[in-house]
């Protein structure tokens, strides 16, 4: 093994709450905190050792209630004011970019040991006003709010849902199938669920708002009574011809984190440890083609790596929408010739975004958390994960589990 090796010597998560769940009134940065304290302690490593924290969060309209740079807030809550930091926003590429700016510095040798997180809180997110609001106010007339959150969009460009489900059907991806998808993963969810698979990367947290104390400790989003009947029933949102709040995830709360290194400072802590990061990739498109990109990404770090699809046991596709996994695993199948039935096999075995909630800042970390410790059930191998980010941006991560 080479020293010069990326190595994770840690992995965990807050369990994702649902939209306006308990976690609503907690502060990215407080999440971020705990978070970041967990990865420490389970890394088993001191404090001093940790050289910088690269943050993932999205949704900076969430965090100007705390004034912006949530990273170095989250580091002055939980760790010296000598560790660097940085926030980073690449939409729902967030956190899988932490974790490429942590890798970078790594393989340049400007750090031995760094920290990658992820952290949203969509429950939080305020309406606000106009940028015109700061130069029209006192005048006559009523102040109009805007909700960020409304339409899943950006001001030029359709809603998310509308580019994924026009996109889907364009590569004959139906309706039908996106919901069969979505039922698939509340039901792979449960399945690991029942089999105590998640116990590895959640931990509860417990805060206090005001004078009530807050807790939480399991994902409060996934639907285990939902039926594929009920699913077909549900109407499509925001002009999108398939996409319905039952084949997408909702608006979630949660945080997530890695511990990285070099292999050599592994050692020299004697650690062993839970993965090898052999790449991390970054890949972009034509802005509507969000259901399409994660197929290149994976298709980028498995010819950086001089891999085929087939020496990869698991792929991780986020399910921002159901569309996502669904186009992606055509296209891959398309380009390499693997069967689309064995793409489907090793896909998102435990279920998805769609069950498990995607906070959107966070998800990109719990994606490779999620293999690492399905890997490990396995006897090891490489996994590959992909994630989708606004107006087409994609980013995979490619690891071993020895």
């Amino acid at each position: 093994m080479e020293s010069s090796d990326i190595v994770i010597l840690s992995a965990a998560r807050t369990p994702f709450d649902r939209f306006g769940g308990v976690l609503k009134d907690i502060p990215s940065y407080q999440l971020g905190a705990a978070v970041l304290r967990e990865v420490i302690s389970r890394a088993a490593i001191a404090d001093e050792e940790v050289e910088e924290v690269n943050l993932g969060l999205c949704l900076q309209v969430e965090a100007i209630n705390d004034t912006n740079i949530i990273g170095r807030q989250i580091v002055l809550e939980a760790l010296s004011h000598e560790v660097l930091s940085i926030t980073i926003d690449r939409a729902c590429c967030s956190a899988t970019t932490a974790v490429q700016y942590t890798e970078r510095n790594l393989r340049l040798g400007l750090t031995q040991l760094g920290i990658a997180l992820g952290v949203e809180n969509m429950s939080r997110v305020g309406y606000h006003t106009s940028p015109r609001t700061r130069w029209e106010g006192g005048r006559m007339g009523d102040l109009v709010l805007q909700d960020p959150l409304f339409r899943l969009g950006y001001q030029r460009f359709n809603p998310l849902a509308v580019d994924a489900g026009e996109v889907a059907l364009e590569y004959g991806v139906s309706r039908e199938e996106q919901d069969d998808w979505a039922y698939r993963s509340q039901q792979r969810y449960q399945e690991a669920l029942t089999a105590g698979k998640f116990l590895q990367e959640i931990f509860p947290v417990f805060f206090t708002v005001g004078k009530k104390n807050v807790g939480l400790d399991a994902d409060s989003q996934p639907k285990a009574d939902i039926t594929r009947e009920q699913l077909g029933k549900l109407s499509t949102v925001y002009g999108s011809p398939t996409v319905t709040a039952g084949n997408a995830p909702g608006l979630n709360t949660g945080a997530t984190g890695l511990v990285l290194s070099t292999r050599k400072k592994a050692r020299e802590l004697g650690k062993i440890p839970l993965a090898t990061l052999v790449n991390t990739v970054s890949v972009a498109g034509k802005p509507r083609e969000i259901a399409v990109v994660p197929a290149p990404a994976i298709l980028k770090s498995l010819q950086s790596a001089n891999l085929k699809l087939n020496d990869v046991e698991l792929i991780e596709i986020n399910e921002a929408f159901a569309s996502m996994p669904l186009v992606s695993s055509k296209i891959l199948a398309s380009k390499t010739g693997f069967p689309l039935a064995s793409i489907h096999d090793k896909l998102n075995v435990n279920g998805g975004a769609i069950a498990i909630g995607h906070p959107v800042g966070a998800t990109g970390i719990r994606l490779i958390m999620t293999m690492i410790y399905e890997l490990q059930r396995r006897g090891g191998g490489y996994g590959i994960a992909a994630i989708c980010g606004g107006l087409a941006q994609a980013d995979a991560v490619l690891i071993k589990v020895e």
